[in-house]
């Protein structure tokens, strides 16, 4: 199905251009190998259970706003966008910088963007960035807004858990940043939805950080790990992701088989196989670099999106499809045309 023959059939596409898009890692890349060593095991044993050959890792004294800056100019620079040009700064981290003030406006601080735009945060944990996109195109939709960069940046290594094995292995640090306009409302989007289910809301959590587990109410030092009861979550987000994404494509009004590219939270090589299969997602269709990233947290849809424009998956196309699970249990995805 051409662009043009989509866009006719849809007349409620939500104008939004991506222009430009940048990542930034760690310089510390931890190898697969290297956990081997770390956990006592034969060699091989950690790329075979995890899938990754390789991830990154913040040092202690790496900032996650310096990191998340450095995606944001690295997408300035792609395009040769002036930074002057960009109005309001969305920061859209699983993680924040610390409780106030909000993350957007540690890395404003560290950015070359002009002080005295819009900063905010979204957070729905590993799927902010799709609620940044649909946010960041209302605004942009009011016209008071004409370029708007949304940035992602997690070190999720920080709440890594290394004596729980599963979820251990799987993490990986980044920062990813897309750049948006209105458009020529040629482009936009065609569908957006984020489903939420409580029933899944201890599966999958960092207790510490906020309200409920902090110095006055009480607390443990694993509070502020990472927690995740790994066959449970898989069984709820399997049990729902079927029927979600039928009504992802009916609000749409397309068939998956005429996405051209699927571009997943890469959350574990088993959720990106679960996804082939049951969703018949083709390796062509869909974009991995979980082995190479690991769980970007919130950065990682967005690095993916990253991947699939440098890789020439992205412009050009009829659909593309951004997809994903988060802690809460929520499942979100959105139908673009590029």
């Amino acid at each position: 199905m051409s662009k043009e023959m989509m866009m006719s059939d849809n007349t409620a596409l939500v104008p939004l251009k991506i222009v430009a898009s940048g990542v930034a890692l760690p310089a510390d890349c931890v190898l697969s190998a290297d956990l081997d060593k770390r956990f006592n095991k034969r060699s091989g044993y950690v790329e075979k259970r995890a899938g990754i050959r390789r991830r990154y890792h913040a040092a202690p004294s790496d900032s996650q706003a310096v990191l998340a800056a450095e995606a944001l100019h690295h997408a300035l620079a792609q395009q040769n966008i002036d930074p002057v040009s960009v109005d309001a700064l969305i920061c859209a981290s699983a993680i924040p910088v610390q409780a106030l003030p909000c993350s957007a406006a540690h890395i404003l601080a560290c950015s070359s963007l002009m002080p005295g735009i819009a900063c905010f945060d979204v957070n729905a944990s590993c799927v902010s960035y799709l609620s940044a996109l649909q946010i960041a195109a209302g605004l942009l939709a009011t016209n008071q807004y004409q370029r708007i960069a949304i940035v992602s940046a997690d070190l999720a290594s920080r709440g890594i858990d290394w004596a729980h094995e599963e979820s251990s292995l799987i993490f990986g640090d980044g920062a990813a940043c897309t750049i948006v306009e209105k458009g020529d409302g040629h482009s936009g989007i065609l569908s957006f939805r984020l489903e939420t289910y409580p029933e899944g809301l201890d599966l999958c959590e960092i207790r510490a950080g906020g309200t409920r587990c902090n110095p006055r109410t009480g607390m443990k030092e694993d509070d502020f790990l990472f927690h995740m009861k790994g066959k449970p979550l898989f069984r709820l987000a399997s049990s729902l992701i079927e029927g979600f994404m039928d009504r992802v494509l009916s609000q749409a009004g397309i068939a998956l088989s005429q996405i051209d590219t699927v571009v997943p939270h890469q959350a574990s090589h088993l959720s990106l196989e679960h996804m082939r299969k049951r969703l018949k997602i083709t390796d062509k269709q869909l974009v991995d670099i979980y082995a190479t990233r690991g769980n970007q947290v919130a950065a990682s849809i967005p690095s993916a999106l990253h991947e699939a424009i440098i890789t020439g998956r992205f412009y050009g196309k009829s659909g593309v499809l951004l997809v994903g699970t988060a802690a809460g249990l929520a499942l979100s995805a959105m139908v673009l045309v590029p």
